[in-house]
């Protein structure tokens, strides 16, 4: 077991394991400013030096927060016996067997292409079926599908569903004539007029896909403390054949799972919720998180961690379920679907502080709604640490910089703001049994390296993108909540290159400015900004499916589901 002076640390009260986590994150906020004045101090500030300071200090509290999360989670993740009922009470209490409580599955569509949301579903049924547990289910399709053409194939494809499937775990579908509110108010309008009597709504998105043992323990949960309000489990991406996702979530996987552990130790029952993939009880929900519109009618775009708040603030129980089995969503399939999901995100989250100060709600509550403020808030910083140092460089202000320091500051950030990952990785190759699902450890040092190769390239482009967008806000810029592309698919050079140009011309703009007047500074300003360069191609060959296949031969960043199903094919053949 996880000890700490002879204690369960998991046993502290939550008081006090927010207090031990506010030390440390305020230690590691410290550390960052700190490397940055020892690394340009030297020889007097000059007026760039400053603003990059200004900025640098600015990222500190989310790289702050990254690192300290990542910290506590992988010490729970090397040293409990089980470690999401380390951080998750209920989960020890639980009652294996068939629910008492009927709940229902909420699929939520827009224009979806049927055929992949619906097989995942009928292994779902099948598999609450065969548990026994059917008859406390129940499946709604909630379409805001506003094409009536799209519409109509998608009810005929959800009749035929219906119709294969004569008895067993009942299927429903509504339609609504107009999206008010979007998702949220597309569930609440369920809850209103069609929940009948379920006492527990599973929410699921359309590239959902769960298990049936994984719906049964969130059911148990929820059973087992009555006021637990939502149960939010972890989610991974499911099998990707496509170059940019297959890697974008093998380090989120990683990072989620050593972050979630970690958050879900201080935050306890003020915990997050991000939409999908997660059980909520439906009266408390209905009666708490109905949402209003913002000043001006707009809508709440990111719907999710406002609901957590208003069920916080009324004594409801908001927690997290840090285990990755029989929970998995799809990723964007190449960078252009990447960035606008980023886009629709970073909108959304910077509506929060319009809410931040509304009265009736927890400390905690504000913080989460500040987390996900600062989420996005750190990319026109870090655009502006950027151009602040190059332009400092050109104009000799950093001839006096020593090396040492310099190369500390940015190891130091950069280990800290990966953090997540790397503690994820460090797990699994610290215990060969985590590791052998992958492939073993030699599987997940390549799967790793070969992430860390991408994400270099392609952190820059997200951060100058989500940057002149966020900067675009005031300006009147908006945006909404468009049906996604979930296809794999290649992209053009041309579509990449209209969609890259700003971010390649910025890249070669500075790094021309630093070859003509500070050479020595090129090879410092490559690791963190590098990828503005190569966006075009970057974008191009991630989607390319000669790279994917490629990446597939090779189980390079292969998750256990892949293997498995790899295994399954295997199998069926020699029978």
């Amino acid at each position: 077991m996880l000890r700490c002076h002879k204690r369960d640390v998991t046993n502290l009260p939550i008081p006090l394991r927010r207090l031990l986590f506010a030390l440390l994150g305020l230690a590691l906020a410290a550390l960052q400013p700190w490397l940055a004045a020892r690394a340009m101090a030297l020889g007097g500030w000059t007026t760039w030096e400053v603003l990059a300071f200004a900025c640098l200090a600015g990222t500190a509290p989310w790289t702050a927060l990254c690192a300290a999360n990542a910290l506590v989670g992988l010490a729970i993740l090397l040293l409990a016996a089980d470690p999401p009922a380390a951080v998750l009470p209920a989960l020890r209490r639980a009652r294996p067997g068939a629910p008492s409580l009927t709940t229902a599955i909420a699929v939520c569509i827009r224009s979806e292409d049927m055929a992949q949301v619906l097989p995942p579903l009928a292994r779902l049924l099948d598999g609450l079926e065969a548990a026994g547990a059917g008859g406390r289910f129940v499946l709604w399709f909630l379409s805001d599908t506003a094409d009536p053409g799209a519409a109509a194939a998608e009810a005929a494809a959800i009749n035929a569903f219906r119709a294969a499937r004569p008895v067993g775990i009942p299927v429903q579908y509504r339609r609504r004539a107009e999206n008010a509110g979007f998702k949220a108010g597309n569930v609440m309008d369920f809850l209103d007029h069609h929940a009948g009597d379920a006492q527990l709504m599973l929410c699921l998105d359309a590239d959902s896909e769960m298990t049936a043992p994984a719906v049964l323990r969130l059911v148990a949960c929820m059973e087992a403390d009555p006021k637990l309000g939502i149960l939010q489990q972890l989610i991974v991406g499911r099998p990707a054949g496509a170059a940019f996702p297959r890697l974008f979530q093998f380090g989120m996987r990683a990072g989620m799972r050593a972050w979630a552990t970690g958050q879900a130790w201080w935050q306890g029952p003020e915990g997050p919720y991000w939409g999908h993939n997660a059980i909520l009880r439906i009266a408390p929900f209905r009666a708490h998180a109905r949402l209003e519109p913002l000043p001006g009618g707009r809508p709440i775009l990111s719907h999710d961690q406002v609901e957590a708040v208003r069920l916080h603030a009324a004594g409801w129980k908001v927690m997290c379920l840090p285990a990755e089995d029989g929970s998995m969503e799809g990723n964007p399939p190449a960078l252009p679907e990447f960035m606008a999901r980023d886009l629709r995100w970073a909108a959304g989250n910077m509506q929060y502080r319009e809410l931040l100060f509304l009265p009736g709600q927890t400390w905690m509550g504000r913080w989460q709604l500040v987390q996900a403020i600062l989420l996005f808030l750190g990319a026109p910083l870090w655009v502006g640490v950027f151009l602040f140092s190059a332009l400092n460089a050109a104009t000799g202000g950093g001839a006096a910089t020593p090396d040492g320091p310099l190369l500390a500051l940015m190891l130091a950030t950069w280990a800290m703001l990966h953090a997540p990952k790397l503690a994820g990785y460090a797990e699994l190759l610290a215990r060969p049994g985590r590791a052998a699902p992958y492939g073993g450890c030699g599987a997940v040092l390549r799967g790793a390296l070969a992430e860390i190769g991408f994400t270099t390239l392609l952190d820059p482009i997200s951060v100058f993108n989500k940057a002149i967008f966020l900067l675009a806000l005031p300006l009147g810029r908006r945006i909404g909540w468009a049906p996604q592309n979930r296809a794999d698919r290649g992209v053009a050079w041309g579509d990449a290159a209209r969609l890259l140009w700003p971010h390649t011309l910025f890249g070669f703009a500075a790094f021309g400015l630093l070859a003509a007047a500070a050479p020595g500074a090129l090879a410092w300003a490559l690791p963190p900004a590098g990828g503005l360069l190569l966006a075009i191609p970057f974008c191009v060959l991630t989607a390319s499916p000669a790279v994917s296949a490629m990446l597939r031969d090779r189980r390079l960043a292969a998750t256990p589901e892949e293997l498995e199903q790899i295994a399954g094919r295997r199998e069926r053949r020699e029978a």
